[in-house]
């Protein structure tokens, strides 16, 4: 017994020792504030070097809900581990980042630590953000500081106890993170470089398109191999991607740019504002390096297609055939989709994405497909100008499943969907996972 009681003792005090340790190992001082900077203060070129890197990061999109003001936080991100809401990042003092020095902000984006020492979620990437360099974190901080000043503090975090005890995010960083700026590869390119910079650092492109463990952390053995994420589907941006026509640097480039190709359609959900919000307004010869950077590691230089044939097939396939007369997804498509998605034997328009080529209906799954089919493409999404009406106040779940199946059978030669009408029931109630 005595032996036991020892044994216990010991137990314990190594775990004691071991709690003492951690948190030694995990504090963080907090920063001393500072009166918030005068806007003028900051040199006007810094701050347009920091906006075109905030379009870049996309910054206004993750710290902006919808109808709110710019970059005062608010938006809800719904986690596996409850809903975590961005933060103000505004000048004010009080609730956004107005008295944060610079060595705040910088410690922040590459050691995901607050002002106050308190450790953040991983909901801000500072996994990828790390990798910015420090001359462009002092850009940032001055595109920031001279925003309109928004009082206004995010709604309370759902994350449960103990999960929300910041400093068990320490904990998380020492199984997850690496701390250290993006280091060129000898042996590439100054534009490769340039892209793999943005795309794996500020663009944060993983964070949506590498799925993720049970922690919330990015798979690192499929980076970039597609990931399910706020009731949609991040495409593969490998070689994995389904797309028939290859991705290339001119394609992901168009696409990047305008929102959409004539071979791949128009961007969509949580894509739209990546584009529409962010690359549309970085400089081109960025949005390039990006695409370079995409393209050298999907395959698509070394995929012998040929287009014209893959484009001809999908054309061929769009016809309408008698023998569906008694499909119930084809009825339905005559009679609601056929009109607009109708391409002449010349080529598939821009305005007109042909479905037989487009990544939502040759993906893993039918998420996106039926994400469109419900809730449409509005006009500031996609391509400017134009849109696609939602059919979900029209079209009952059965109804918008059929298209899905008819769509997945008649456009391609992959095998169908498990389930499409569950996923349909899914993302009509909303739901993300």
């Amino acid at each position: 017994m005595r032996r036991l009681a020892k044994a216990l003792a010991t137990l314990l005090g190594i775990v004691v020792l071991g709690l003492v340790v951690f948190t030694i190992w995990a504090w963080r001082s907090a920063i001393a504030p500072i009166a918030p900077p005068v806007a003028t203060s900051f040199d006007p070129a810094l701050v347009a070097k920091g906006e075109k890197l905030a379009d870049a990061g996309y910054c206004l999109t993750c710290h902006t809900p919808p109808k709110g003001k710019p970059y005062a936080g608010g938006l809800p991100m719904v986690t596996a581990f409850g809903t975590i809401y961005s933060t103000n990042i505004t000048p004010d003092a009080a609730t956004g980042i107005g008295n944060w020095s610079l060595e705040a902000f910088s410690r922040a984006m590459h050691e995901g630590v607050a002002r106050d020492g308190s450790h953040l979620f991983p909901a801000f990437p500072y996994d990828h953000f790390t990798q910015v360099s420090d001359d462009d974190v002092k850009a940032l901080y001055a595109f920031m500081m001279t925003r309109p000043a928004v009082a206004q503090a995010p709604p309370p975090n759902t994350v449960p106890f103990p999960l929300n005890v910041r400093l068990l995010q320490a904990g998380w960083k020492l199984l997850y993170f690496k701390e250290g700026r993006y280091q060129p590869v000898a042996d590439r390119s100054a534009e490769w470089n340039r892209g793999a910079y943005l795309a794996e650092g500020l663009s944060h492109c993983g964070a949506c398109h590498t799925p993720r463990g049970a922690l919330g952390a990015e798979k690192q053995d499929a980076h970039l191999a597609g990931a399910s994420i706020d009731g949609w589907f991040a495409p593969a941006l490998t070689a994995a991607n389904t797309a028939p026509v290859p991705w290339s640097a001119a394609e992901l480039h168009d696409y990047l740019r305008n929102g959409g190709t004539a071979y791949h359609g128009v961007a969509a959900g949580p894509m739209s504002n990546v584009v529409h919000q962010g690359y549309a307004r970085v400089d081109d010869a960025d949005v390039n390096a990006v695409a370079l950077y995409i393209a050298s590691g999907n395959g698509s230089a070394d995929r012998k297609a040929d287009v014209g044939q893959i484009v001809g097939d999908a054309l061929a396939r769009s016809r309408y055939d008698a023998s569906q007369a008694g499909d119930h997804g084809a009825a339905l498509y005559m009679s609601a989709c056929a009109a607009c998605h109708y391409n002449p034997s010349s080529g598939p328009l821009l305005a007109r994405p042909e479905l037989g080529l487009k990544s939502s209906v040759s993906a893993p799954d039918p998420t996106n497909l039926v994400q469109v089919i419900l809730h449409g493409v509005s006009v500031k999404d996609g391509l400017p100008g134009t849109m696609m009406p939602a059919f979900g106040t029209g079209l009952s779940d059965d109804d918008v499943a059929a298209i899905a199946v008819y769509l997945r059978k008649s456009r391609t030669t992959l095998p169908p969907w498990n389930d499409v009408a569950g996923v349909v029931a899914r993302v009509r109630g909303g739901k993300t996972t």
